[in-house]
């Protein structure tokens, strides 16, 4: 049987962007599913708003990941997303953005993730607009998503509450607190991946996985 890694994960979460040359090249990887898993970390509760403290520790913590994975947190996003008073921190949106090409083209949904990320840390967008979520997905020629985020139905309300629970469950299972986690499944059982080599090695962390096989 093919082992599936999950990948549970939050669109606002800077570790899990900086994850994102592992999870590029997990997708990649031959004879590995990888299924995506967004956990609602900074959502509804874990929401919050952007106050100085608060965007002052996230561009201190922001810097320590690009020194570490090379992933970019441009001046744009310090100046126009962590210095936005009126822009939450709050992640739902952008999790339902998800679940839209979840339902509409699954083999698309690492390609969404990726391009929303890079709206919020590289162009300096705000990712919890709407507008800017249905901007996003159409430049990517995920039409279908974007009108069904438009206009979000139940099935996509109920869908998007199944894959957060479905995540926190796996995470409470696994014994892990926080994201980025990669629990791998195989043969039924469920490993928590060490993740360090993911952000300074992704190829690497990759051939572990792929090599103890």
């Amino acid at each position: 049987m093919t082992p599936t890694l999950h990948y549970i994960f939050d669109p606002l979460c800077g570790w899990c962007y900086g994850a994102g040359p592992a999870l590029a090249a997990l997708a990649a990887a031959p004879g590995i599913t990888v299924r995506l898993q967004p956990s609602g970390l900074f959502s509804e509760a874990g929401a919050r708003p952007m106050d100085d403290h608060f965007a002052t520790y996230a561009w201190s913590n922001d810097q320590r990941i690009e020194r570490l994975t090379g992933q970019p947190f441009s001046a744009r996003y310090r100046d126009q997303v962590l210095a936005d008073r009126q822009q939450r921190f709050d992640s739902g949106p952008a999790t339902l953005a998800l679940t839209a090409v979840a339902l509409a083209a699954p083999q698309r949904e690492a390609d969404a993730l990726k391009a929303i990320q890079h709206a919020r840390y590289v162009e300096g967008r705000d990712i919890t607009s709407t507008e800017t979520l249905v901007g996003v997905l159409q430049s990517l020629g995920l039409d279908d998503a974007a009108t069904r985020l438009q206009q979000p139905d139940i099935a996509l309300l109920t869908a998007n509450q199944q894959r957060v629970s479905q995540a926190q469950a796996l995470l409470r299972q696994a014994g892990a607190g926080g994201v980025p986690t990669f629990v791998l499944e195989r043969d039924g059982q469920r490993q928590v991946l060490h993740s360090g080599t993911a952000f300074s090695d992704p190829q690497g962390f990759v051939a572990q996985l792929t090599s103890s096989r």
